[in-house]
């Protein structure tokens, strides 16, 4: 679950430091950035599919404070990552 937490927050982070390149920008950069984003976040979607699998519909894991936690810092770095990769392209287009 720790995997969930982690790699939700490095794309979220990364995603955020992939902005900032943008406005300062450095396309380039930022395009690197969102990248490094997207396989954090992959790796938190696998680790998240792999708990899920494990479950197997049955209701075997507790649904604890710390797997909703886990399951919003998904969420709210899917949501991140795709304004963010809205921006850097407004960005671009005004740059």
């Amino acid at each position: 679950m720790m995997g969930l937490i982690i790699n939700s927050g490095q794309a979220r982070s990364t995603a955020y430091a992939a902005l900032k390149q943008a406005k300062q920008g450095d396309f380039a950069a930022a395009k690197a950035m969102m990248e490094q984003s997207r396989r954090a976040l992959s790796e938190a979607h696998r680790v998240q599919t792999q708990l899920i699998e494990s479950d197997e519909g049955e209701g075997k894991m507790k649904v604890s404070p710390v797997l909703v936690h886990a399951r919003d810092h998904l969420m709210t770095s899917m949501l991140a990552r795709e304004l963010v990769a809205e921006l850097i392209e407004l960005h671009e287009k005004v740059q």
